[in-house]
């Protein structure tokens, strides 16, 4: 099967390093956070993993909506990803993961059926799927 996209990004010196993407668009320091004994300062490949899942969950629910004939903008729609990091009790670590999704235009039962189709839809939930548990928090405003 054919990729709609591909990207590539090169990751130097771990967590104390950088990050690069091949076109250039992409060029970010990073550094251990504060609360695991680092010194902070740049950003972190959890929030990296963070603000791609929001972004590309709130897309999905966008997709689906439109898909639906959903009366939804984009600006009606906001994600929160709430990413941890947690040791595994044998010597490694596994993120978990919690979504905060608030929909403006829908009542709650619209906007919790929703999210459940574009957790389905969504590259990075389904990535994650059986790996992960995802806490979906769902909002109608």
């Amino acid at each position: 099967m054919n990729s709609l996209y591909n990207t590539r990004v090169m990751a130097v010196g771990g967590r104390a390093g950088s990050v690069k993407s091949e076109d250039g668009l992409l060029a970010l320091s990073l550094a251990m956070p504060v609360s695991l004994g680092g010194k902070g300062g740049a950003t972190n490949p959890e929030q990296l993993f963070a603000a791609g899942y929001a972004a590309c969950f709130e897309n999905a629910v966008l997709h689906v909506a439109r898909g639906q004939k959903l009366p939804l903008k984009d600006d009606d729609v906001a994600v929160t990803a709430d990413v941890g990091l947690l040791p595994n009790g044998s010597g490694g670590f596994t993120l978990s993961v919690a979504l905060d999704v608030e929909i403006g235009g829908l009542d709650q039962d619209a906007a919790d059926r929703l999210v459940q189709v574009a957790h389905s839809v969504c590259p990075y939930s389904n990535a994650v799927k059986g790996n992960i548990d995802v806490a979906l928090n769902v909002a109608a405003r």
